[in-house]
């Protein structure tokens, strides 16, 4: 069964850190370009951050820049994606997803998780 599982959301006060996995089974992850998007209550879906297959390439959305690092270990067939300085804008579902191919974009995913909820609040 193809699948993508988040986990690592939680409720952190203002300031707070957590990270996050994205674990893949049933296929290889290391040949996807995987990205993290989220989705706050209310509002459109984002893109938060995007890393290639390889790991050599990474993208942030403008928002998150200078507090999130998305990383990747392939041996473990998992993503991760390191929140630092969360602010209480930073809530909402934290979704995962990985798009054919070795780019770092954050569209066109083939395969999405279900999402892990992040609370920012003090």
């Amino acid at each position: 069964q193809l699948q993508l599982v988040e986990s690592g959301g939680g409720l952190v006060q203002p300031g707070g850190s957590l990270r996050l996995s994205c674990a893949a089974s049933g296929f290889t992850l290391g040949n996807y370009g995987v990205g993290w998007f989220r989705q706050a209550p209310g509002k459109e879906r984002e893109g938060v951050s995007c890393i290639s297959s390889g790991g050599g390439s990474t993208n942030y959305a403008d928002s998150v820049k200078g507090r999130f690092g998305i990383s990747r270990d392939n041996a473990k067939n998992t993503v991760y994606l390191q929140m630092n300085s969360l602010k209480p804008e930073d809530t909402g579902i934290y979704y995962c997803a990985a798009r054919s191919g070795p780019l770092c974009v954050m569209y066109g995913m083939k395969y999405w998780g279900k999402g892990t909820l992040v609370t920012v609040s003090s």
